[in-house]
Order: structure tokens, then sequence, then C-alpha cells
């Protein structure tokens, strides 16, 4: 197993002490119970597991290693991947490649002077870290929300900007009425119908409408709108995908691509609509790799019993 980060690389970016919004059944693989303190586990428990997975199963791991390429010579023969390695590039051999990459790595970017000054950040790490300071949280969704209220709840003097005239109806039932309280109350500053023109070291600077403009006091600055798949990649490797939607060209019982050999698993099946394949029926995917018949078809009625719960 690769991966271009450390082991289930997608869970070290999330906010630290941040809680699933599922519970522990949804994440287990392998027949290996989750054990967390709470009805639900947190960033930390879920780390801990899956690196309990990986030394019962004694899977082979190699962290830090980023697949850039694959090739094969002739129609039959194997695929050599290159490698980026810490001590350089590497290329080895295999019958099968199984893309399972995911998006987080991939932050979506607002393309604007500024966002790449230190302060500038398109994860969000943790609350305490800005406490008492002038903090602008770009985005409209779950994450940018929840943010925005532990970041106040913090300490930290909070605006969210938003292009939405409102925010998104999937943000979750408990995070909505927090955050409009916060905003009627005075305590979190919102701004709708606006985007990000420019960041510089002490402010944001939106435009709201045609032509009004507004700067905004900026200490810190969380960009949290969104990841996506890296097209360009899958399809260098010869991957077709559809134009519109960016879904790759797959066996729907085995998930192999038009490329022979090279599989993909996860939210990446989906294109651009991302959302539609999460934690708890991605991990179904193995089953139809690597899975027989019966294998398969239990992992197809597995998937279509679990969806994503009202809000999320």
């Amino acid at each position: 197993m690769l991966d271009a980060g450390a082991i289930v690389n997608s869970i070290v970016h999330y906010p630290i002490g941040m809680t699933f919004f599922t519970t522990p059944e949804g994440l287990e693989i392998g027949g290996h119970p989750i054990v967390c303190a709470g009805a639900k586990p947190t960033r930390e428990e879920a780390m801990k597991y899956y690196r309990g997975v990986v030394r019962t199963e004694g899977i082979r791991v190699r962290p830090y290693v980023k697949l850039t390429g694959a090739d094969r010579s002739g129609d039959r023969g194997p695929l050599t991947l290159s490698l980026e390695t810490r001590l350089g590039p590497e290329r080895i051999t295999t019958d099968t490649l199984v893309l399972a990459t995911g998006y987080f790595d991939r932050p979506n970017r607002l393309d604007v002077p500024g966002e790449d000054l230190p302060h500038v950040h398109h994860y969000f790490d943790e609350p305490h870290r800005s406490s008492g300071l002038d903090v602008v949280v770009v985005g409209g969704k779950n994450s940018a929300v929840e943010a925005a209220l532990q970041l106040y709840r913090a300490g930290a003097r909070v605006t969210l900007v938003y292009r939405g005239k409102a925010l998104k109806p999937t943000v979750k039932y408990w995070l909505r009425p927090d955050f409009e309280n916060r905003v009627k109350a005075g305590e979190i500053e919102a701004r709708f119908g606006a985007e990000v023109t420019a960041i510089d070291p002490r402010e944001v600077t939106i435009r709201t409408g045609w032509k009004r403009q507004e700067t905004i006091p900026a200490d810190r600055v969380y960009a949290l709108i969104g990841f996506t798949p890296d097209f360009d990649f899958f399809r260098s490797l010869g991957i077709a995908l559809d134009q519109e939607t960016g879904r790759p060209t797959i066996d729907p019982e085995t998930l192999e691509t038009n490329v022979r050999g090279i599989h993909m698993a996860g939210s990446i099946i989906s294109g651009k609509k991302i959302s539609e394949v999460f934690i708890e029926n991605g991990r179904y995917d193995g089953e139809k790799i690597f899975g027989d018949e019966a294998a398969r078809r239990r992992a197809d009625q597995l998937y279509e019993t679990r969806v994503r719960p009202e809000g999320e």
C-alpha cells in the first residue's frame, strides 16, 4: 500500500479532536471492532484504530511515497509504477493497481492574490490557535460553519464569507440554528453573496454585488471551500473520464477501469459528485475488486443500505 502521506492521511488532515458523524460500526473494516470512549469515535481514536488494523493484518504500507505514473509495455505485461520517495525516484511492477486516492489532498483554491500567504489555511486545525484574533472563514458548508462556531467559542472574532445567498441546505441540523443564532446576536459576522477578491497580511477584501467592496480584518484565514479529485492524474494513466461529470469508465462489478489492471475505489468513482461515496459505504469496494461473485453481491447489498445521514 502506497500513501503520499501518513497512514490514513486524509484523516490526519481532519481537525484536531474532531468527532465523526458516523457510529463506530460505520468505520470498521476487516471484522476488526473499533473501541471508543464516547458514542462516536474521534479523529485520534480512528487513527489509532487504523494503525492497529495495519499491524494486526500485517499490511505492507509505504507512507510518504507518491505514485506519479503507471505504464505497461505490451498488451499483457505488468504495470510499471513510477514512485516519488524521500530518497528519489523509484520504479516497481505490479499486475493490479487500485487507486483509492480520495480528494482530501487537493483543496479547492480561491485563486486570488495572497492565497499562499502563511496565515491562509485550506484545512482547519484547531480553534485555540486563533483565540483573541480576527479570523475570516470562507465557505458555507459543514466544515466552514463548524469551524466558525468553534473559533467563536475559543475567543476569536469571526467573520464567515460565503458566495451563496444562504448556507447550504446540507448543513447539519444541529449546526444551522446555532450558527444563525450567533449571527443574530452579533457574535459572529456573516457576509453572504460575497466573493473574496484579495488577501493581504492584515485583511481580506471581498466584493458583494457588482461593485461594492469591503475589507475585513484577518489575522488568520481559513478557506474551507471543498476538495477535488486529481482528474488530470487519472487521465494521464489513460483512464477515460466523462467530460461533464468526471466519472471514470469502470466495470460496476469489479471497479476495473478501461485500462486493464487498474481499478478505482472510494469517492473517486463518483467523479465530481464526491459526496455520493463516503467512509461508510466506500469501505465495501475492496470486496468488489478482490472478492468472488458472492462477496461482490454482498458488497452491493451493504453499499445500498448505507446512505449518507440527513444533513451530512
